[in-house]
């Protein structure tokens, strides 16, 4: 999944939970940037390049979601 899908997904689940979503491209080192999840937050790569599984299993848990937060 690529970053754009995800911060897509990010801000549709936070419309229907009402909390603020975004992501912050100056705050972070090179390609890297925080995405905001209410009062959570995590690193993310450049939104256009691909997410690893890994990668892609942890951000959710920094933010306080579960997998299936997002489907």
């Amino acid at each position: 999944m690529a970053g754009a899908e995800l911060l897509r997904r990010l801000r549709k689940l936070g419309r229907t939970r009402g909390v603020a979503v975004g992501y912050d491209a100056i705050k972070g080192k090179g390609s890297h940037g925080k995405l905001h999840f209410d009062d959570q937050w995590t690193t993310m790569k450049d939104p256009r390049k691909d997410i690893s599984r890994g990668l892609l299993g942890a951000m959710p848990k920094d933010l306080g979601l579960t997998k299936e937060d997002l489907p």
